[in-house]
Protein backbone atom coordinates (compact mmCIF):
# COMPACT_ATOMS: atom_id res chain seq x y z
CA UNK A 1 0.00 0.00 0.00
CA UNK A 2 0.96 3.64 -0.74
CA UNK A 3 0.42 5.82 1.71
CA UNK A 4 -0.96 9.66 1.20
CA UNK A 5 2.38 11.13 2.66
CA UNK A 6 4.19 8.38 0.16
CA UNK A 7 2.06 9.70 -2.86
CA UNK A 8 2.79 13.09 -2.04
CA UNK A 9 6.41 12.71 -1.58
CA UNK A 10 6.36 10.77 -4.99
CA UNK A 11 4.49 12.94 -7.17
CA UNK A 12 6.50 16.08 -5.72
CA UNK A 13 9.95 14.61 -7.32
CA UNK A 14 8.65 15.81 -10.77
CA UNK A 15 9.63 19.04 -9.96
CA UNK A 16 13.35 19.83 -9.48
CA UNK A 17 13.24 22.12 -6.12
CA UNK A 18 11.55 18.55 -4.54
CA UNK A 19 14.20 16.51 -6.44
CA UNK A 20 17.06 18.39 -4.95
CA UNK A 21 15.41 18.71 -1.42
CA UNK A 22 14.93 14.84 -1.10
CA UNK A 23 17.86 13.87 -3.53
CA UNK A 24 15.93 11.84 -4.82
CA UNK A 25 14.82 10.57 -8.50
CA UNK A 26 12.31 8.03 -10.00
CA UNK A 27 12.64 5.87 -13.23
CA UNK A 28 9.33 3.82 -14.30
CA UNK A 29 9.20 0.89 -16.12
CA UNK A 30 10.95 -2.63 -16.02
CA UNK A 31 13.77 -1.69 -18.85
CA UNK A 32 14.87 1.42 -17.32
CA UNK A 33 14.77 0.73 -13.96
CA UNK A 34 16.75 -2.69 -14.61
CA UNK A 35 19.50 -0.53 -15.83
CA UNK A 36 19.51 1.77 -13.38
CA UNK A 37 19.75 -1.38 -10.73
CA UNK A 38 22.62 -2.79 -12.50
CA UNK A 39 24.80 1.11 -12.15
CA UNK A 40 26.13 2.45 -9.70
CA UNK A 41 22.90 3.90 -8.68
CA UNK A 42 21.63 3.67 -5.15
CA UNK A 43 18.25 1.92 -5.38
CA UNK A 44 16.21 4.11 -2.24
CA UNK A 45 12.24 2.06 -2.99
CA UNK A 46 11.18 0.09 -5.47
CA UNK A 47 6.57 0.07 -6.35
CA UNK A 48 5.93 -2.94 -8.28
CA UNK A 49 2.38 -4.38 -9.23
CA UNK A 50 4.16 -8.02 -9.45
CA UNK A 51 6.10 -9.62 -6.75
CA UNK A 52 9.60 -10.12 -7.90
CA UNK A 53 10.35 -8.01 -10.99
CA UNK A 54 13.77 -7.93 -10.21
CA UNK A 55 16.05 -10.70 -8.25
CA UNK A 56 18.20 -9.62 -4.91
CA UNK A 57 16.26 -6.89 -3.66
CA UNK A 58 15.98 -6.65 0.01
CA UNK A 59 12.70 -6.71 0.94
CA UNK A 60 12.44 -3.51 2.76
CA UNK A 61 12.89 -1.47 -0.03
CA UNK A 62 10.37 -3.19 -2.05
CA UNK A 63 6.41 -2.87 -1.88
CA UNK A 64 3.80 -4.73 -3.95
CA UNK A 65 0.88 -2.23 -4.85
CA UNK A 66 -1.73 -2.59 -7.07
CA UNK A 67 -2.31 -0.89 -10.46
CA UNK A 68 -4.66 1.91 -9.17
CA UNK A 69 -1.96 2.73 -6.84
CA UNK A 70 0.30 3.08 -9.26
CA UNK A 71 -1.17 5.10 -11.31
CA UNK A 72 -1.54 8.13 -8.53
CA UNK A 73 2.33 8.04 -8.38
CA UNK A 74 2.82 7.55 -11.97
CA UNK A 75 4.06 10.48 -14.43
CA UNK A 76 3.41 8.37 -17.68
CA UNK A 77 -0.29 8.37 -19.12
CA UNK A 78 0.13 3.90 -18.98
CA UNK A 79 1.62 3.12 -16.12
CA UNK A 80 4.65 0.22 -16.85
CA UNK A 81 4.35 -1.62 -13.72
CA UNK A 82 7.06 -0.48 -11.50
CA UNK A 83 7.90 2.59 -10.31
CA UNK A 84 11.83 2.98 -8.71
CA UNK A 85 13.03 5.55 -6.54
CA UNK A 86 16.70 6.26 -6.50
CA UNK A 87 19.49 8.35 -5.06
CA UNK A 88 20.51 11.16 -6.68
CA UNK A 89 24.70 10.50 -7.15
CA UNK A 90 27.27 13.34 -6.33
CA UNK A 91 28.17 14.79 -9.53
CA UNK A 92 31.06 13.20 -10.83
CA UNK A 93 34.66 15.54 -12.02
CA UNK A 94 34.44 17.20 -15.65
CA UNK A 95 36.38 15.22 -18.28
CA UNK A 96 38.45 17.36 -20.21
CA UNK A 97 39.72 14.60 -23.41
CA UNK A 98 38.32 12.75 -25.84
CA UNK A 99 34.74 14.28 -28.06
CA UNK A 100 32.46 15.63 -25.31
CA UNK A 101 29.15 17.29 -26.02
CA UNK A 102 28.02 20.09 -24.89
CA UNK A 103 24.78 21.80 -24.25
CA UNK A 104 23.92 25.84 -24.44
CA UNK A 105 20.51 26.12 -22.48
CA UNK A 106 18.54 23.01 -23.97
CA UNK A 107 14.80 22.77 -22.69
CA UNK A 108 13.12 19.92 -24.08
CA UNK A 109 13.62 16.90 -21.56
CA UNK A 110 12.64 14.20 -24.83
CA UNK A 111 15.64 16.26 -26.65
CA UNK A 112 18.18 15.74 -23.40
CA UNK A 113 16.87 11.93 -23.16
CA UNK A 114 17.42 11.52 -26.51
CA UNK A 115 21.15 12.96 -26.90
CA UNK A 116 22.37 11.05 -23.63
CA UNK A 117 21.60 8.21 -25.59
CA UNK A 118 22.93 8.96 -28.89
CA UNK A 119 25.73 9.63 -26.84
CA UNK A 120 25.83 6.37 -25.18
CA UNK A 121 25.48 5.02 -28.71
CA UNK A 122 28.55 6.93 -29.93
CA UNK A 123 30.82 6.33 -27.08
CA UNK A 124 30.92 9.67 -25.44
CA UNK A 125 31.48 9.41 -22.24
CA UNK A 126 30.78 13.23 -20.94
CA UNK A 127 28.07 15.42 -21.54
CA UNK A 128 28.18 19.04 -20.59
CA UNK A 129 25.34 21.16 -19.75
CA UNK A 130 24.67 25.16 -19.48
CA UNK A 131 22.77 25.34 -15.82
CA UNK A 132 19.43 26.84 -17.49
CA UNK A 133 19.29 23.04 -19.29
CA UNK A 134 16.57 21.15 -18.33
CA UNK A 135 17.28 18.87 -15.23
CA UNK A 136 18.96 15.33 -16.06
CA UNK A 137 16.67 13.60 -13.44
CA UNK A 138 13.45 15.51 -14.82
CA UNK A 139 11.19 11.77 -14.75
CA UNK A 140 10.85 12.31 -18.71
CA UNK A 141 13.95 12.73 -19.47
CA UNK A 142 14.95 9.88 -17.25
CA UNK A 143 12.13 8.26 -19.28
CA UNK A 144 13.77 9.14 -22.90
CA UNK A 145 17.60 7.43 -21.61
CA UNK A 146 16.34 4.44 -21.59
CA UNK A 147 18.97 3.87 -19.28
CA UNK A 148 21.97 5.49 -21.00
CA UNK A 149 21.83 7.70 -18.15
CA UNK A 150 24.07 5.31 -16.20
CA UNK A 151 26.75 5.48 -18.77
CA UNK A 152 27.43 8.66 -19.77
CA UNK A 153 28.38 11.73 -17.31
CA UNK A 154 26.29 14.50 -16.96
CA UNK A 155 27.41 17.56 -15.78
CA UNK A 156 25.66 20.88 -14.85
CA UNK A 157 28.59 24.33 -15.04
CA UNK A 158 29.12 27.39 -16.48
CA UNK A 159 29.12 27.01 -19.73
CA UNK A 160 31.00 30.31 -20.72
CA UNK A 161 34.04 29.64 -17.92
CA UNK A 162 34.20 25.60 -19.12
CA UNK A 163 34.80 26.58 -23.17
CA UNK A 164 37.21 29.73 -22.23
CA UNK A 165 39.49 26.88 -20.66
CA UNK A 166 39.17 24.52 -23.15
CA UNK A 167 42.34 22.99 -24.81
CA UNK A 168 40.32 21.48 -27.60
CA UNK A 169 38.94 22.74 -30.74
CA UNK A 170 35.28 23.34 -30.07
CA UNK A 171 32.70 23.04 -33.06
CA UNK A 172 29.58 25.72 -32.26
CA UNK A 173 26.86 24.31 -35.09
CA UNK A 174 25.09 27.24 -37.02
CA UNK A 175 22.88 27.36 -39.78
CA UNK A 176 26.01 29.26 -41.55
CA UNK A 177 28.75 27.29 -40.50
CA UNK A 178 31.02 24.91 -42.71
CA UNK A 179 29.70 22.58 -44.01
CA UNK A 180 30.24 19.62 -41.82
CA UNK A 181 30.58 16.68 -45.07
CA UNK A 182 33.81 18.33 -46.31
CA UNK A 183 35.38 18.50 -43.17
CA UNK A 184 38.27 16.67 -41.05
CA UNK A 185 36.88 16.28 -37.95
CA UNK A 186 38.50 15.03 -34.99
CA UNK A 187 38.32 12.77 -32.50
CA UNK A 188 38.93 15.49 -29.66
CA UNK A 189 37.15 18.25 -29.73
CA UNK A 190 33.91 19.44 -27.54
CA UNK A 191 30.43 19.68 -29.83
CA UNK A 192 28.22 22.48 -28.77
CA UNK A 193 24.42 22.39 -29.29
CA UNK A 194 22.16 25.11 -29.03
CA UNK A 195 18.91 26.05 -27.54
CA UNK A 196 15.74 24.39 -29.44
CA UNK A 197 14.35 28.03 -30.62
CA UNK A 198 17.40 30.75 -30.44
CA UNK A 199 20.54 28.22 -31.01
CA UNK A 200 23.98 29.09 -29.66
CA UNK A 201 23.89 32.17 -27.60
CA UNK A 202 26.16 35.07 -28.43
CA UNK A 203 28.73 34.70 -25.87
CA UNK A 204 28.65 30.87 -26.42
CA UNK A 205 29.48 31.42 -30.04
CA UNK A 206 32.49 34.13 -29.18
CA UNK A 207 33.92 31.29 -27.65
CA UNK A 208 33.47 28.25 -30.66
CA UNK A 209 36.68 28.12 -32.35
CA UNK A 210 35.13 26.01 -35.28
CA UNK A 211 31.65 26.78 -36.98
CA UNK A 212 29.98 24.25 -38.31
CA UNK A 213 26.55 23.17 -40.12
CA UNK A 214 24.59 20.55 -41.39
CA UNK A 215 23.47 21.41 -45.14
CA UNK A 216 20.25 21.51 -46.35
CA UNK A 217 19.66 19.91 -49.75
CA UNK A 218 16.06 20.23 -50.41
CA UNK A 219 14.90 22.49 -53.65
CA UNK A 220 13.08 25.01 -51.78
CA UNK A 221 15.61 25.30 -48.59
CA UNK A 222 12.55 26.50 -46.62
CA UNK A 223 13.38 24.55 -43.73
CA UNK A 224 13.84 26.72 -40.90
CA UNK A 225 16.41 24.12 -38.50
CA UNK A 226 16.81 20.67 -38.15
CA UNK A 227 15.54 19.21 -34.05
CA UNK A 228 18.67 19.80 -31.90
CA UNK A 229 18.80 15.96 -31.50
CA UNK A 230 18.04 14.56 -34.57
CA UNK A 231 21.35 17.82 -35.40
CA UNK A 232 23.42 15.82 -32.99
CA UNK A 233 22.94 12.50 -34.21
CA UNK A 234 23.90 13.22 -37.52
CA UNK A 235 27.13 15.43 -36.14
CA UNK A 236 28.00 12.96 -33.70
CA UNK A 237 27.94 10.19 -36.46
CA UNK A 238 30.01 12.67 -39.05
CA UNK A 239 32.40 12.75 -35.53
CA UNK A 240 32.88 8.89 -35.53
CA UNK A 241 32.84 7.62 -39.23
CA UNK A 242 36.60 7.71 -39.34
CA UNK A 243 36.47 6.42 -35.60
Amino acid sequence: MVSKNQIKTITGLQQKKYRKQHKLFFAEGIKVVQELLNSNFELHHLYATTANLFAGLPNHKVSIITDDELKKISALTTPQSCLALFTMPDEKPLTTTGLIVALDDVRDPGNLGTIIRLCDWFGVDQLVCSAECVDVYNPKVVQATMGSLTRVNVVYTNLKEYLATAETPVFGTFMDGQNIYKQELPQNGIIVLGNEANGISAEIEALSTNRIAIPRFGNLQQTESLNVATAAAIILSEFRRNF
